[in-house]
């Protein structure tokens, strides 16, 4: 029996949530049951703990890189003083310079531009020209009409395709079978590439939990 998306639950815990996840959420089940993901409660709950993190509990649509020189040593150690090359000075508060640099030459950014204009969108926070190349082919199969989100990334966010495309990158990344297994250190590296905001993810897990 398919896992029902409680709207109501979900806007109890991310009572801030935007108005376009909002309306993704309430048109979402059919999403949900294309890809698996309502088939039981343990992949319910890893994926909407995963899109409570990434998004911010849902108030997320455009990654946030409006980071103080303090803080970027903390998300960027390898990068930023002391331990990396880069002075946090002449990246701090300077969102498209910063996403340049850390995120440029990788993930498939290769023009100039590249890492300010695909930084993290949408519910699982889609970064890199890759990965929204990947995501516009995975939508395409079962919904030949999906945006060709390279050239339009915005649409990531979009309320007509934001859980489609996480629910996508979901599969694409084989994360109901790593859920099934209850395994939230390896849903978190399927997700993210490695295991930050451990935490809070599990904290998002175990509130999902209660209520899926």
């Amino acid at each position: 029996m398919a896992i029902r998306l409680d709207l109501a639950a979900l806007v109890q815990l991310a009572p801030n949530a935007r108005s376009s996840y909002r309306a993704a959420a309430a048109a979402g089940q059919p999403v949900l049951d294309r890809y698996g993901i309502s088939a039981n409660r343990l992949r319910s709950a890893h994926f909407l703990a995963q899109v409570l993190h990434e998004s911010g509990a849902l108030t997320l649509l455009v990654e946030n890189l409006n980071y103080s020189a303090k803080r970027l040593p903390q998300v960027w150690p390898k990068r930023f003083a002391p331990l990396g090359p880069l002075d946090p000075a002449d990246y701090a508060n300077q969102p498209e310079k910063l996403a340049n640099s850390v995120y440029g030459g990788r993930m498939g950014n290769v023009e100039p531009g590249d890492g300010f204009r695909y930084r993290g969108r949408g519910l699982l926070q889609l970064t890199g020209r890759e990965a929204y190349h990947q995501s516009t082919q995975a939508l395409r199969v079962l919904q030949p009409l999906a945006p060709d989100f390279e050239r339009d990334p915005d649409a990531v966010a979009a309320s007509e395709w934001c859980l489609q495309v996480a629910a996508a990158e979901w599969d694409r990344k084989g994360c109901n079978l790593l859920a099934d297994q209850d395994s939230l250190h390896r849903v978190t590296r399927a997700i993210n590439g490695g295991l930050n905001g451990l935490g809070d993810r599990h904290d998002w897990l175990m509130r999902v939990k209660a209520l899926v």
